[in-house]
């Protein structure tokens, strides 16, 4: 006789973090690192202040620009609402 094991019906859902999903994770996690690498060298190289600026402003400005791209989607494509008539040589024209 067979046996029945559960199955877990999540996996074929996004992984989600701290409202990120998907790819965004791994967008605001290289937000998070350029944000510490820009801030840290420019905190050793030219001013404490400028870096911390620097640091905050990378970091929130990239995580804000990750939040905003994730709005379109995790499959985001680009919709144009052109109509494109391919001529004899191949190439497209605007109508």
């Amino acid at each position: 006789m067979a046996r029945k094991y559960p199955v877990y019906k999540g996996l074929q859902r996004p992984l989600i973090f701290k409202g990120f999903k998907g790819k965004f994770i791994y967008w605001g996690i290289a937000s998070l690192l350029a944000g510490l690498v820009f801030g840290a060298l420019t905190i050793s190289l030219v001013n404490m202040w400028l870096g911390a600026m620097i640091l905050i402003g990378f970091t929130v400005g990239g995580l804000l620009f990750t939040a905003g791209k994730q709005k379109g989607g995790l499959h985001s494509k680009s919709r144009t609402t052109n109509i494109y008539i391919l001529n004899q040589y191949g190439r497209k024209n605007f109508v």
